[in-house]
C-alpha cells in the first residue's frame, strides 16, 4: 500500500528556521535507508506557508487566498511517499524517523486511495482516463 507521511509543520519551520547540519544529515540517512528499503518513492520539505497559496471553492467560485495560514499545527512542512505492506509497517519506519523538528513535532500517516476504492464510480471510461494519466506520468 502507498501512504503519505505528512511531517507537521512547527513554529520554527512556519518562521523558516533551517535545520541544524546535525539533522540535515540525519534525515538524509533515513531517506537512504528508506529508499535502500524500496520505501521511499518521494519526499520532500515545503516552505512556510507564508510564501504560499490556498485556492477556496464554492460552486463555480474560486478565491485565492495568500499565506501565511492560521493553525500551524495543522499545516504541513514536508512528506513522504512511501510504499509499505501494511499500516504496520509504515508505523515502524516512523517510529526511526529522526525528529524531524528542532523541538516536538508530529508525523501524520495517511493511505492513498487505490482505483478499486472507486469500482462503484468507476465507469470504463473513466478508468481509461486515468490510465491515460498514469501512463503519462510513468513517462516523464
Amino acid at each position: 500500500m502507498r501512504v503519505m507521511v505528512l511531517v507537521k509543520a512547527t513554529a520554527d519551520s512556519e518562521a523558516g528556521i533551517m535545520p541544524s547540519v546535525e539533522l540535515f544529515e540525519a534525515m538524509g540517512r533515513f531517506n537512504e535507508e528508506l529508499v535502500a528499503a524500496g520505501i521511499m518513492l518521494s519526499g520532500d520539505g515545503l516552505k512556510p506557508s507564508a510564501e504560499g497559496k490556498r485556492m477556496a471553492f464554492d460552486g463555480p467560485t474560486r478565491t485565492v487566498v495568500d499565506g501565511p495560514f492560521a493553525e500551524t499545527r495543522e499545516l504541513v512542512a514536508g512528506y513522504w511517499i512511501w510504499e509499505v505492506k501494511d499500516m504496520a509497517e509504515a508505523v515502524e519506519w516512523a517510529r526511526r524517523c529522526p525528529n524531524p523538528m528542532p523541538g516536538p513535532s508530529e508525523l501524520e500517516i495517511r493511505p492513498f486511495y487505490e482505483m478499486a476504492d472507486f469500482a462503484e464510480v468507476l465507469t470504463p471510461d473513466v478508468a481509461a482516463i486515468h490510465d491515460r494519466v498514469r501512463h503519462d506520468l510513468a513517462g516523464r
